[in-house]
């Protein structure tokens, strides 16, 4: 095998969430708190829009870029909402937001060049980069700075081989959001920024800024999986400088031919009659992110830097373990509540552990009562 997917480092959620579902199959009951998906069903609009489209025909190829009217709907969206102007011709629409972030980066790398990350990040950030054949370069973000990025401390690691930075806010596995401050000073260091917006609409306190509102040197990535509970319909963008436009759509021309036109409509649906439901849905993770938050602390775990955005609480385990990998199968197989291991999210969040608050507010009680009897067992 190619060396480059030898060097694919596992996605260790998945792996939690494929053996809690081993156990599911012999009877046991799993509580599910490492997978970032909504638990609710997608809103009844965006479904009808889908089925609506499905029986006008509209199940052939579109253009590659994407069907028009989505694209002036994310337009619309991102001038109503940050006051930034985008023109459609900056968007591409992608089967999820995964295969825009592999564009992007083989889009900008050449072998050896670098990426900037913060540490911890999305546990896929680094595979993307080293498929393009770049290099990650990590940067310490801490929990007693709320696990914000230092724009002094990126200006350190900058080199002439650092093509971009990329900046997730509100952030997996933190839920940190940047301030704008900070943002607007990464937008001054001078590589691109490649900014991970699949949060924005997940802010509890706080406000969420687009990294287009400090530059236009920039790619945004985005799309509908979280905020409207739309995982599994796989629908992404990426916004783009346009002299890169015409590459990036040869690129999809070539290797996904065009994103499903059904569920293009679906995101139109989304982006113009769904507001109301997002909205329902970001108070309900509020009242679970609460929840979490105090449950945490209520069994031992360390939350020093309360989450304002997504759906995550970073957990400071160290207390009870230096080896997070081994603890969260542990508490797999033991309490039977699947978490996801911080050495996932880089080598700085070693001793942690992630939880999601994706799930309802009596299974993550029951959740959390479970680790409270597993931790209390352990601590004699």
């Amino acid at each position: 095998m190619a060396r480059r997917v030898q060097e694919i480092e596992p996605f260790l959620a998945v792996e939690v969430f494929e053996r809690a579902q081993e156990l599911e199959r012999q009877g046991i009951d799993v509580v599910h708190l490492e997978f970032g998906e909504p638990d609710f069903e997608t809103p009844p609009v965006i479904q009808e829009a889908a089925q609506k489209a499905i029986k006008d025909g509209r199940t052939k190829y579109t253009a590659s870029l994407g069907i028009l009217p989505l694209r002036e709907a994310i337009a619309e969206h991102y001038r109503d909402r940050y006051g930034v102007e985008v023109s459609p011709d900056q968007i591409l629409v992608t089967a999820g937001t995964s295969p825009a972030m592999l564009l992007l980066f083989m889009l900008l790398l050449d072998p050896g060049d670098e990426v900037i990350l913060s540490d911890p990040h999305y546990a896929c950030y680094p595979n993307f980069v080293r498929y393009a054949e770049g290099t990650p370069i990590y940067v310490d973000v801490e929990e007693e700075d709320a696990f914000q990025y230092r724009p002094e401390a990126i200006r350190e690691r900058l080199s002439a081989r650092v093509k971009a930075i990329l900046v997730n806010s509100p952030a997996n596995p933190t839920g940190t959001l940047l301030s704008a401050d900070r943002m607007a000073r990464v937008a001054e260091l001078g590589p691109w920024v490649v900014s991970d917006e699949i949060y924005h609409g997940l802010t509890y306190e706080g406000k969420e800024h687009s990294i287009l509102e400090f530059t236009d040197h920039a790619f945004v990535l985005n799309g509908f999986s979280k905020a409207f509970a739309m995982t599994g319909w796989r629908l992404g963008y990426l916004i783009a400088p346009r002299p890169f436009m015409r590459t990036l759509q040869k690129a999809y021309q070539n290797f996904f031919i065009s994103t499903n036109e059904f569920v293009q409509w679906a995101g139109v649906a989304a982006l113009k009659e769904a507001a109301e439901d997002a909205a329902r849905f970001r108070k309900i993770f509020d009242e679970r992110r609460r929840a979490m938050i105090a449950g945490l602390r209520a069994v031992g775990l360390g939350v020093g830097s309360e989450p304002t955005g997504a759906f995550y609480v970073l957990a400071n385990a160290k207390r009870f373990t230096r080896n997070s990998y081994e603890f969260a199968f542990q508490i797999l197989e033991s309490a039977h509540v699947g978490v996801t291991p911080g050495i996932d999210f880089g080598r700085n969040a070693e001793g942690y552990l992630r939880f999601s608050y994706a799930n309802s507010l009596p299974r993550i009680r029951e959740g959390l009562g479970r680790i409270g009897t597993f931790l209390a067992g352990i601590a004699r």
